[in-house]
């Protein structure tokens, strides 16, 4: 299997700073939307789409006026995922499958670019879809859903993790439920360990330190502010530190932090 990792979504928060790992250096705060484009015996899967062209050219009325003013999303058509699939040698048309951690527009926007596609989501989740957090107008388009349910089986550590019909036993579903009431993460065996997309269920890097987590203020009480089941989220989490600190064979990220993204893309090109 061959992994490409695709930012489908940059975003430039107003406003926003980050540490540029000299002390006291401080530049724009950047976010990322983590996709995964994978070559598979089986044809090409797509996990997560980023926020979709539609974001480019009329992002108000795709993500919504207050979403769009937060986050400042780039408008650069080249970096949806789309774009870039086609910038690989691949046709569009080829992506048979897509896996999505949730519903969120960030993660979900993309859809209407690949209408022929199956969508892969947690059952929970799907039956979700009416909340306010969600926005229909993209999904108007009728995805061609492929709902799981939460019969399965274990996975370091974690339970009733799926197996997805077409797509083998090198992808799976994994619950991880507090973002919202069906996200999920999507594990994905490369031949030479796995990795797991982790979505939103966390959004630093530090809050997987198993000795000492952390998570700068702002982000944590973001996180507060977004989640539907604190404590299942605060399980997850504890779940996930779990698995870092025991299993190096699993490298775990999340969607939108810059930094593990660019470790993981630059790796993948070695």
């Amino acid at each position: 299997m061959k992994v490409h990792h695709l930012d489908c979504g940059p975003m430039r928060p107003h406003g926003g700073r980050l540490l540029d790992g000299q002390p006291g250096l401080l530049r724009r705060a950047e976010l990322v939307c983590h996709c995964l484009l994978l070559e598979t015996d089986s044809g090409l899967v797509l996990v997560e789409t980023g926020m979709g062209t539609p974001a480019v050219h009329r992002p108000a009325e795709w993500l919504g006026a207050r979403f769009t003013r937060l986050t400042n999303p780039v408008p650069d058509e080249s970096r949806t995922a789309v774009a870039q699939i086609r910038a690989l040698g691949h046709d569009p048309r080829d992506v048979r499958h897509i896996v999505l951690t949730h519903l969120d527009l960030d993660h979900a926007g993309g859809l209407v670019d690949f209408p022929d596609a199956s969508v892969h989501v947690n059952e929970r989740e799907l039956r979700a879809l009416s909340d306010p957090r969600y926005r229909p107008i993209q999904f108007e388009h009728g995805p061609r859903w492929a709902a799981h349910g939460s019969i399965g089986e274990p996975w370091f550590g974690f339970e009733s993790v799926r197996e997805l019909p077409g797509l083998g036993s090198q992808i799976l579903l994994v619950p991880l439920a507090g973002h919202t009431p069906g996200h999920a993460g999507v594990a994905v065996d490369t031949g030479d360990g796995w990795l797991l997309h982790a979505g939103d269920s966390y959004f630093h890097p530090g809050e997987l330190d198993p000795v000492r987590p952390y998570c700068p203020p702002a982000l944590a009480l973001f996180e507060s502010i977004m989640q539907t089941e604190r404590d299942q989220r605060l399980a997850n989490q504890t779940r996930l530190r779990d698995l870092v600190a025991v299993h190096d064979e699993v490298t775990v990220f999340s969607a939108h932090n810059a930094l593990e993204f660019r470790r993981l893309a630059m790796r993948s090109r070695v």
